[in-house]
């Protein structure tokens, strides 16, 4: 009994890791040092990369000129290609109406669907061009409204790598998988992703990422293995509306 109950934490124990704002601008020293980290381990991350980036903060950073012959090395890896918004600008503000109640400065909350739509043709199109395949989105700054689910869905990305919850779960037609933490935190049971800003980061921040992928890499799984054992039951849907309905009111009253 004992040995099965372990086995079923098991399975649904692990943490898929989420990069942040990978682009032409960044900060590829750092970048560079995650690579080899991740290539000793076997860890297959998730990478949210901008299509087109025009952020005035992250244009700052150094750029390269081969960035997306290094996208491709990465999807050759198995690495995960997400999309993570088409220019990261910042036009439009949620007064934590969005759909997770987070609030602040979106790129999409708000604008028309026909908008919404065309911003991630356009995002898309860029990866069409260089034959990646994205089937996964996540929006900067977390924000989105059902105009943005309704435009995914029109271009069949049905993966959206946020939310509440210890589990993935779906909800009108789209699978969620968790993203809680701004730092790597890794949690005894559940499946969630970790969110990663590199372009922040010193050498001590890496350190302290090297030595939590040391003590937990045999946990960290990729998005195929979380959409592969992905079917809620009622403890993981209770266990969601618990964190969910917690997270929330908490950001409300923030």
């Amino acid at each position: 009994m004992f040995n099965s109950i372990n086995k079923i934490i098991s399975k649904y124990t692990g943490l898929l890791i989420r990069m942040d704002d990978i682009c032409e601008n960044m900060n590829w020293e750092i970048m560079d040092k995650c690579e080899i980290l991740f290539d000793k381990y076997n860890i297959k991350p998730l990478l949210g990369v901008i299509p087109l980036n025009k952020d005035p903060e992250l244009l700052t950073y150094p750029k390269t000129t081969l960035f997306w012959e290094r996208v491709n090395n990465w999807k050759n890896k198995g690495w995960e290609i997400t999309m993570h918004g088409c220019n990261h600008l910042y036009t439009q503000k949620s007064d934590k109406r969005d759909i997770f109640n987070y609030g602040g400065n979106s790129e999409f909350y708000g604008l028309d669907y026909s908008d919404q739509l065309s911003k991630i043709e356009t995002g898309l199109s860029e990866f069409k061009k260089r034959e990646i395949n994205v089937r996964s989105f996540f929006a900067p700054n977390h924000i989105y409204d059902e105009n943005t689910l309704k435009a995914l869905k029109k271009k069949n990305i049905k993966i959206i790598i946020d939310g509440y919850g210890l589990f993935p779960y779906f909800k009108a037609d789209l699978l969620f998988i968790p993203q809680l933490f701004y730092k790597e935190i890794f949690l005894p049971f559940g499946i969630q992703t970790t969110q990663m800003h590199i372009n922040y980061w010193h050498n001590k921040d890496f350190k302290k990422f090297e030595n939590f992928v040391s003590k937990y890499h045999n946990k960290m799984v990729n998005l195929d293995y979380i959409i592969n054992i992905t079917n809620p039951n009622l403890v993981q849907n209770f266990t969601n509306y618990l964190v969910e309905k917690t997270l929330k009111t908490v950001r409300v009253f923030k």
